[in-house]
């Protein structure tokens, strides 16, 4: 009983360790399995938000442009207007001031391609002048919403009525008119320029909004003056308690929001802009299931992807769950990552002091590899030489054709300086951004040019384009300096100083090898 007490006491306590690790195993592999869903669910809805906020500074762009257009469009029509008023107020309606006010009028419509015609009423609606031969006279206007309203109102600004089709030619059109005055200041009659509703039409139909995206010009009361897609049916019907009118056009006259059309129930983005000199609302809208359509299928492949990400860690992390309660297997694995641990830290350790874009050391080793080769000069009254190299107008160069050719860039150039080592204890190094040393031990002031002149000259035969450069090709500039150290002289006084050369070759022009002209060589 002894015996089997103390058997099942170290198995009790076996147990009793194990089932915190494969609890702890069981839980990090739910964690590893959930943070892939995590991280892409966030992308996801990230890269939304970001098609959104694209399509709605899309809209609101193109809306302001399309309303600059309607305002520039009908202040062409009102300028026209205002000369007419002028003249038929100042000539009359006499026989011969009519005939030289309807060439007037056909020049006038012939320069403005938007113009449907340029018509002149007398105060009984009756048509005066016109810049159409189409029988026109035989109608009268008497009954149409702006003779009515300049009739009533004294107001001598523009009027843009709700779209009407002309008389003459039975096309749908917009019309902008001023009240014609009396010398006493009484009603004499109307100005009225008509536009083809067919130039809006067309002018909105050259942009690409998409299957089911919209573009609207309507007045401050809600009433359609063209729209697109363009429905018959539409046309003169009032939005004006739809949510773009009833919610956000009353609170601000430029913005967007995503509203259900109350056209055709359709949910879009829309841009709206209110133009500037006319009682007028242009708003462009896209489709919202158009704008995310991309994203939905982008994210739609990322599920599947993580889908089978996750349930390939799921049924990984079950058998390592399963297998990591076998002692033996446990040693095996432990053994086996410290191998692999140790492979991977003799690798980092080696990278740790490797650029790894050039293949040239990295500022840590060119630190450490000064700082024992100043002692060893110092020690040996030895000469020691330094050229700091620097790519001409590198910045340019990534502006003009982008950081993977810069990187590819650099990296060509780090064959070159590094084909430069000639000796065994020569070290090339990546010093900064595109700043490039070379450490030359017992090397006296003019074999560190040589070598410089050297690379510099082989820099310049790979015949880089740069078109941002003098000569239109890569060239470097180098600072070279060299002395023998003494116990009063730190590292830091050769870095100076060949930095120093170097801006002195920036400074002289580029593409050249200067020198410390102080140098303390012996």
């Amino acid at each position: 009983m002894a015996i089997l007490h103390h058997i099942s006491t170290p198995l009790s306590l076996l147990r009793h360790k194990r089932l915190p690790i494969t609890v702890w195993a069981t839980v990090f592999v739910v964690l590893v399995c959930f943070l892939p869903v995590a991280i892409d669910g966030w992308r996801t809805w990230t890269m939304r938000e970001t098609r959104l906020q694209e399509a709605e500074t899309a809209t609101s762009n193109l809306a302001r442009s399309l309303a600059q257009h309607a305002d520039d469009t009908i202040k062409q029509a009102d300028t026209v207007l205002v000369g007419l008023v002028e003249r038929v107020e100042v000539g009359g309606m006499s026989f011969a001031s009519l005939g030289r006010l309807h060439k007037l009028l056909v020049a006038s419509a012939a320069e403005l391609p938007q113009l449907h015609g340029l018509f002149i009423f007398d105060e009984n609606g009756y048509y005066a002048v016109d810049s159409q031969q189409t029988g026109a006279k035989a109608f009268n206007n008497s009954d149409r919403e702006y003779f009515a309203f300049h009739r009533s109102h004294p107001d001598r600004g523009p009027h843009i009525g709700p779209p009407v089709r002309s008389r003459t030619t039975g096309a749908w059109i917009i019309t902008v008119t001023r009240r014609i005055n009396y010398a006493d200041g009484s009603f004499a009659g109307v100005a009225l320029a008509t536009i083809n509703m067919d130039y809006f039409r067309k002018f909105h139909s050259s942009f690409d909004i998409g299957r089911d995206g919209a573009i609207f010009l309507a007045l401050n009361n809600g009433t359609l003056l063209v729209r697109r897609p363009f429905s018959d049916a539409v046309i003169g019907e009032s939005i004006a308690g739809g949510m773009l009118f009833r919610d956000y056009l009353s609170k601000t006259p430029v913005g967007t929001a995503m509203i259900t059309s109350v056209v055709d129930g359709v949910e879009r983005l829309y841009g709206y802009h209110h133009l500037e000199r006319y009682p007028l609302v242009l708003a462009v809208a896209l489709s919202k299931d158009e704008i995310l359509a991309d994203w939905r299928r982008e994210a739609y492949l990322h599920s599947i992807g993580i889908m089978v990400l996750v349930l390939a860690l799921g049924l990984l992390g079950y058998r390592l769950v399963r297998q990591i309660g076998l002692r033996v297997h446990a040693e095996k694995e432990l053994l086996r990552a410290q191998g692999v641990l140790q492979t991977l830290n003799q690798n980092l350790e080696e990278l740790a002091l490797q650029d790894g874009l050039t293949g040239l050391a990295n500022r840590r080793q060119f630190d450490i590899a000064l700082k024992n080769e100043f002692r060893r000069a110092v020690r040996d009254a030895s000469p020691l030489a330094l050229v700091m190299i620097d790519v001409d107008c590198f910045k340019q160069y990534n502006d003009i054709y982008g950081h993977p050719e810069g990187d590819e860039c650099l990296r060509r150039i780090g064959q070159v300086v590094k084909a430069g080592q000639n000796r065994p204890g020569d070290l090339s190094a990546r010093y900064g951004g595109e700043e490039l040393a070379v450490l030359l031990p017992n090397t006296d002031m003019a074999g560190a040019v040589a070598v410089a002149e050297k690379i510099r000259g082989a820099i310049h035969d790979l015949k880089i384009e740069h078109s941002g450069n003098r000569g239109g090709l890569v060239t470097i500039s180098a600072g070279v300096d060299a002395f023998v150290p003494g116990k009063g002289n730190t590292s830091l006084e050769l870095i100076e100083a060949a930095d120093k050369a170097l801006y002195a070759a920036k400074s002289g022009g580029r593409d050249r090898v200067c020198s410390d002209i102080k140098s303390k060589l012996a």
